[in-house]
């Protein structure tokens, strides 16, 4: 019964559920960026160097083994794009986050990172004044949700407008 409940709260703390969700995002993602390479990259890239087919350099050691180089260079172009691709849904992932207030100021005598609640330094003891919290910014996505709600909200009204002229 424990090794049960133990596995229960362990698919219910969400890290697993995010980890399944990464690996089937990626195998997905790996057709797409393996067809990427494939099939649009890499004929542009074999025209440029002559019309050879990139993925069939190999270096001949006998009469049958070889080294795929076009094969390994594919691999490392299919890494560089996957990664680019991560790099950027990490940065519009992190874009999109809502920035926290700011919740801490240093102590004005020792430097030390102190609440702005605090009317007492607890490292050096000194007497602080409290600071009022600054409230977070909106996040880039928030701030262009707010601008189209807008722009649709004036966009409706015209709508509405020439509705009631053509009648």
């Amino acid at each position: 019964m424990g090794m049960i409940k133990d596995f229960k709260s362990f698919i219910n703390r969400g890290n697993a559920i995010d980890m399944a969700v990464g690996i089937i995002v990626g195998s997905v993602m790996t057709a797409v960026v393996n067809s990427l390479v494939k099939d649009v990259m890499m004929p542009p890239i074999g025209l440029l160097i002559g019309g050879i087919d990139f993925s069939d350099w190999k270096i001949v050691l006998g009469a049958d083994s070889a080294i795929g180089i076009g094969a390994f260079l594919n691999s490392i172009i299919s890494f560089l794009i996957t990664m680019f691709a991560v790099f950027l849904v990490v940065r519009i992932a992190a874009k999109a986050k809502s920035k926290q207030p700011v919740t801490t100021h240093a102590c004005p005598y020792c430097q030390s990172t102190i609440s702005n609640a605090a009317t007492k330094c607890p490292y050096c003891c000194s007497a602080v004044k409290p600071v009022e919290n600054v409230a977070g910014e909106e996040s880039d996505l928030e701030k262009g949700v707010k601008n189209l709600t807008k722009l649709a909200g004036v966009g409706v009204s015209k709508i509405k407008k020439v509705a009631k002229i053509k009648k």
